[in-house]
């Protein structure tokens, strides 16, 4: 394990060093060309130098523990075989930043997360602190809400959860809808049948699917109809026993609808409802958005979980993360 040396005080100039006890591993902590490091210098304000199994941190005293709590966190999850990606290291960076008792070092940075997702292509573990409270929920509650802007994860963890709990036969099927309503467009002025005209509305579901399980498998098993992509308007009448279902771009349901798409949970059944209040594309005559409405009727009610995801979240490209920041405010 790395051996850590007690910071200076906040405020002041500190200087860190860490000793790895598995150098092997360092190629993978560094990233190639040495990428990783660039990035934690860049956005913690340090210096890092490295040498053998020794690194060494320069820079203000909180931000050289952030960048040795990050440091070993990227080490540790190489150590337990996970891949480490830029997307992982801005998450971990992320996550280092947010608040505890002592302000400065974050136990669950520097280890491993203790929970994941398993599917048949990849091993999905949380971004971020929020992250891991979503996978926790969707282990164990009946009905989540996932809320929060693009970018944070939402809809891609719980697709991975579904997959998971259907290739372990937990569920029998797996649902994923979406209101086929987008930035005022509507069906009826696009081209061909019905299943062309919904597609281009359904492509992220289908995207998330090819991620976590062979092309053939997605394919086979929508054959079978083990798993359902349909708009929401498809759901009307059914009563959905154990199934994952999934409600993708929710803030786009109408109150109606909403109510409509809830009252199908069935026995043995689990849902997720992901969506953007800050997002919504209905026409002012719909009366407002079903999952606002949704949420402040429920949360708190027994068997129901909501999570609110923010800009700290965002786990693409870092300039996603700005972009939202830009458009919602500091305060976002």
């Amino acid at each position: 394990m790395p051996k850590k040396h007690a910071p200076a005080e906040p405020g002041d100039r500190a200087r860190l060093d860490i000793q790895f006890d598995k150098p092997h591993l360092l190629g993978q902590v560094f990233g190639q060309y040495d990428q990783n490091l660039v990035a934690i210098e860049n956005r913690l304000g340090v210096y890092i130098g490295a040498r053998g199994n020794k690194v060494q941190i320069e820079g203000d005293a909180e931000a050289t523990a952030r960048a040795r709590d990050v440091l070993m966190g990227l080490y540790n999850r190489v150590a337990k075989g996970q891949e480490i990606d830029p997307g992982a290291v801005e998450a971990v960076i992320a996550m280092s930043a947010e608040p505890t008792l002592d302000g400065i070092i974050r136990h669950d940075v520097a280890q491993p997360p203790s929970i994941m997702i398993r599917t048949r292509k990849k091993t999905i573990v949380p971004r971020s602190a929020t992250q891991t409270r979503y996978m926790e929920e969707l282990a164990r509650k009946d009905v989540i809400f996932a809320l929060g802007p693009a970018g944070t994860g939402k809809t891609y963890v719980a697709v991975a959860q579904a997959v998971s709990q259907l290739i372990t036969g937990s569920v029998d099927r797996l649902i994923l809808s979406r209101p086929a309503v987008e930035a005022g467009e509507r069906l009826g002025f696009l081209p061909g049948d019905m299943k062309e005209k919904v597609d281009p509305y359904l492509r992220p579901l289908y995207d998330a699917l090819y991620d976590t399980l062979p092309a053939e498998q997605v394919e086979r098993r929508i054959a079978s109809g083990e798993i359902e992509i349909a708009p929401l308007a498809f759901m009307r009448g059914r009563t959905l026993a154990n199934a994952f279902i999934i409600l993708d771009e929710a803030q786009n349901t109408t109150k109606a609808q909403m109510k409509m798409f809830l009252t199908r949970f069935g026995e043995g059944s689990r849902m997720v409802v992901c969506g953007d209040p800050k997002q919504v594309d209905l026409l002012p005559m719909a009366g407002g958005s079903g999952l606002a409405d949704a949420v402040e009727r429920l949360e708190g009610v027994e068997g129901i979980s909501v999570v609110h995801f923010g800009v700290a979240d965002v786990v693409r490209h870092p300039i996603v993360g700005r972009i939202v920041q830009a458009y919602e405010g500091p305060d976002a």
